[in-house]
């Protein structure tokens, strides 16, 4: 067909350019459900001690964060409660960047033009750009399929754990390719495919831990109810699959009613000059990240509000048994079962915060990327002033950002209790301890822009590896080294642990002097 000439060469290309960068995302995917399963193979020899766990794990605080355990005494059923969910966004998130780099990103920079001056069929970037999305989230499936039977887990199961990581790559990466339509900017795209993630899991989150009829309108949700390893529910990959279908045909009508370059939603032309208010740099970098930052700000108190008003239930789970308190630590917790909760729970905050952080950070070099920087230090605008005027806003943004999911959570959970005030700066402190080590993925983004600007991107990768030494490090058994790597391994699990300040003036100065190095390099070497 001549609407989808060049596909083929579109996607040798793709692949090409991405063969590092999603070798690893396949193998991270792909790995991680078999070396969890092997680990509690360890842990939890007997299906005793499995059944010993399932009351904890049953809780309504506990089951909003991992999902339902729909099978006691089975380490296939363990394995996908404890880690469908990270595979999951993991997988999203891979498909979202693939899609949104190799389409959006391509007519942003205006290398998709100077391709489709030759011979290129329109649908053919689209379609390259879905097929190397695909072919990395059915390879992820495929892994952790092939990990899982390596473990001796049932073949039904680990066929059914690997097709809901595969077909939520392939739905995410459908909702990439609307978003990749709508705006003219891969950032915005971006920003918009992940925010149906976070909102994807929030449904699940309120839906399993409460009415059940949020996690069926979550696509996140229908993934888990295949019930890996547990009486498998093999009809629900249809509700995925033809939903993944439906957004597939909506990118490509729509992809057909603009133009190359543009968003089926405008951008509303400035005036003829700019505002007084726009005359610093710092009033630009505000009118460049208040879209980004003040979706964030909602987001956020929608999340601290569903997390912490799901405290409370979590008192009820017992705390008798030796491998349930060990179960407990494991998660991130303290002494106390509530405390034990909102530790886990405020530190994936504090990793979900930092995505926001990444962002922030990497507008910097979005900005050089798009030329939009040269023109600008033609003016008396310095170069690190102009720096510092964005990563101000990865500075104070991350740290509003946890206070409020903090204050949100605090007031949930206290007007649960009748302690308001008392758990509202309770978990206000806990949540904003967690800034300096989002601090240093930003210090991370700045290094890297000043030395290396082209390897930008790798902070993501750093805020990737923290996520997985939060998720599984513990029960993985990793060295102490690889977990104190990671900056959030650092941080007091408050509100139960004991308020140590030193660990967080460490972070603080390791950000500040990754940040100073990145600015000193970016005086001295050439823009662009």
């Amino acid at each position: 067909m001549t609407v989808l000439r060049g596909t083929r060469t579109m996607v040798r290309l793709a692949l090409r350019l991405d063969r590092v960068r999603l070798s690893v995302w396949v193998l991270i995917i792909g790995v991680l459900p078999a070396t969890t399963a092997a680990q509690y193979l360890d842990l939890y020899p007997t299906r005793e001690a499995l059944e010993q766990v399932t009351g904890v794990i049953s809780n309504p605080s506990l089951v909003a964060i991992n999902g339902p355990l729909f099978a006691a005494g089975s380490i296939g059923a363990l394995t996908a409660w404890k880690i469908l969910v990270t595979e999951i966004i993991l997988v999203g998130l891979m498909a979202i960047l693939t899609v949104i780099r190799h389409s959006r990103t391509e007519e942003e920079t205006g290398r998709l033009e100077l391709l489709s001056a030759g011979v290129l069929g329109r649908y053919a970037p689209l379609t390259a750009a879905l097929l190397t999305a695909g072919v990395a989230s059915v390879g992820a499936g495929l892994v952790a399929t092939l990990g899982l039977l390596g473990t001796d887990q049932p073949a039904a199961g680990a066929v059914a754990l690997g097709a809901a990581i595969a077909l939520s790559g392939l739905f995410f990466a459908a909702v990439a390719a609307v978003a990749a339509q709508l705006t003219e900017s891969a950032r915005s795209a971006t920003a918009i495919a992940v925010s149906v993630l976070g909102a994807a899991y929030l449904l699940r989150a309120v839906g399993d831990a409460g009415p059940t009829w949020a996690s069926w309108v979550s696509p996140v949700g229908w993934a888990m109810r295949l019930r890996a390893f547990a009486d498998e529910q093999w009809w629900t990959l249809a509700l995925l699959a033809a939903l993944a279908t439906i957004a597939v045909g909506a990118a490509y009508l729509l992809n057909g009613r603009r133009d190359l370059g543009a968003g089926l939603v405008p951008q509303r032309p400035g005036p003829a000059q700019a505002e007084p208010a726009l005359r610093s740099p710092f009033a630009l970098a505000w009118r460049l990240h208040r879209g980004l930052l003040i979706g964030w700000l909602i987001g956020m108190a929608v999340w601290g509000g569903v997390l912490g008003g799901s405290a409370k239930g979590i008192g009820d789970a017992k705390l008798d048994n030796a491998k349930i308190a060990d179960l407990l630590s494991r998660l991130g917790g303290s002494a106390a079962i509530v405390d034990a909760y909102l530790g886990a729970v405020l530190g994936i905050t504090g990793l979900v915060v930092a995505a926001y952080t990444v962002q922030a950070t990497l507008r910097l070099r979005g900005e050089e990327a798009a030329g939009r920087l040269e023109p600008l230090l033609a003016t008396r605008t310095r170069r690190v002033q102009w720096a510092l005027s964005h990563l101000a806003f990865a500075v104070v943004g991350t740290a509003l950002l946890l206070a409020v999911a903090g204050a949100a959570g605090g007031l949930a959970y206290g007007s649960q209790i009748g302690d308001v005030g008392g758990q509202t700066w309770a978990l206000l402190g806990a949540a904003l301890v967690q800034a300096p080590a989002a601090w240093v993925l930003a210090g991370i983004g700045a290094a890297l822009f000043g030395l290396a600007p082209r390897f930008a991107g790798l902070t993501w990768a750093a805020l990737v590896l923290c996520l997985l030494v939060l998720e599984i490090g513990e029960i993985l058994g990793l060295s102490q080294w690889i977990v104190d790597a990671s900056p959030f391994a650092h941080v007091p699990k408050l509100p139960g642990a004991a308020f140590t300040a030193a660990p967080l003036l460490w972070l603080t100065v390791a950000a500040a002097g990754l940040a100073t190095a990145g600015l000193t390099a970016f005086r001295r070497r050439d823009i662009g």
